[in-house]
């Protein structure tokens, strides 16, 4: 399966092959620099290690430096391991956004914005209490937790107030317009999670990997602008 390591710069608009308007995520994907690849043989399982994002060698843990320095590698900020690398790689290779090509569908792994601590109504989208009527000071909370009966403990997993958000999240099937070899560069549709900075993982689509007639029949033309059929 084929992945790479990169970091979300923001999002803009660009004109696709038909002329329309898309909204894009723009990824720095790369270069990520082959540190460690591992086989059945030795380790278990088949693996490609990459690093992204050049790092003051003094500023990394002494585990990281030490696993980084046996295997002759750059300091780097993020490491990542893709089981199953279709590449055919070896340590100290450079890869970068032209493993992917336009046309392409990518599932994008990322951090979701911190939202901090958010009550029900914000982070779970309840309706919240009535205005009216006698209530008073319901407004903004969950109601009753609890059961009447049998038990009478509040249920596993019941949604309530606390830290929204800084979680992980897998966005599957998206598109990849454009390839920029030269930047490092993909532009993808839709919206990818984190913030502008936050490192994210590109990878193969699961559900619609490349060359699969499945990737191949997802292919639609763009809706027409409203007013027009």
């Amino acid at each position: 399966m084929l992945g790479l390591v990169g970091k979300k710069i923001g999002q803009t608009r660009v004109y696709n092959a038909e002329g329309a308007l898309v909204h894009v995520t723009v990824v720095q994907a790369g270069p990520n620099e082959v540190l460690q690849c591992k086989t059945a043989e030795s380790d278990g399982y088949n693996a490609v290690q990459l690093g992204f994002d050049a790092q003051l060698p003094q500023r990394l843990t002494k585990p990281v430096a030490g696993h980084i320095k046996k295997h002759k590698g750059k300091p780097v900020r993020k490491i990542r391991e893709f089981r199953d690398f279709t590449l055919d790689v070896k340590p100290g290779d450079v890869i970068g956004a032209d493993v992917f090509a336009a046309g392409d569908f990518v599932d994008a792994i990322g951090i979701t914005k911190g939202r901090g601590f958010a009550g029900v109504m914000r982070r779970w989208n309840f309706r919240g209490g009535s205005a009216s009527h006698g209530s008073k000071g319901w407004k903004r909370r969950p109601g009753a937790i609890g059961m009447r009966l049998f038990p009478g403990t509040v249920r596993r997993g019941q949604r309530m107030p606390g830290h929204m958000g800084q979680v992980q999240r897998t966005i599957q099937n998206l598109e990849i317009v454009q390839v920029r070899k030269d930047d490092n560069v993909l532009l993808i549709k839709g919206a990818i999670p984190g913030a502008p900075g936050d490192y994210v993982v590109i990878r193969e689509s699961k559900k619609l990997p490349k060359g699969s007639a499945k990737a191949a029949g997802k292919v639609a033309p763009e809706k027409p602008a409203k007013g027009k059929k």
